[in-house]
C-alpha cells in the first residue's frame, strides 16, 4: 500500500474534528487542530501496527532536513514517533497551541 493511497480524510479519534487530506504533496497522519495521531505504523507508512492507540503530541523539534516535527507518544504502548508539521496546505497544523501548552515559546 502506498503512502499516497493513505492521504485520505478522517475523523480525529481524540477531538472528533473532520480532517481533510493534505494538498501539499505529502500525506496526513495527525489532526491539525488537537495534533493527536493514531498508532497505525511499525515503520512509517506500513500500517502494520496492532496497537491502534492514540498518540498525543508531547513536544516540537526542528531538523534542518525535515523542518519542524511533532513528537508523538502513544498513550497505549508508549512508542515515540516524529511527524512533520503540515504547512502550505488546507487545515495547517496548529503548532502554536502545542508550543504554548508545553511552554516551548
Amino acid at each position: 500500500m502506498s503512502r499516497i493511497s493513505e492521504n485520505t480524510a478522517f475523523q480525529c479519534g481524540n477531538c472528533g474534528a473532520n480532517v481533510m487530506p493534505l494538498t501539499n504533496g505529502s500525506y496526513r497522519n495527525h489532526c491539525p487542530f488537537c495534533l493527536f495521531s493514531k498508532h497505525l505504523d511499525n515503520q512509517p507508512g506500513d500500517r502494520l501496527s496492532n496497537c491502534q492507540g492514540l498518540m498525543r503530541p508531547i513536544s516540537l523539534d526542528y531538523s534542518g532536513k525535515k523542518g519542524y516535527q511533532i513528537i508523538h507518544e502513544c498513550i497505549k504502548c508508549g512508542k515515540l514517533q516524529r511527524n512533520k508539521v503540515a504547512y502550505n496546505t488546507i487545515q495547517e497544523d496548529n503548532i502554536l497551541s502545542l508550543m504554548t501548552s508545553y511552554s516551548l515559546m
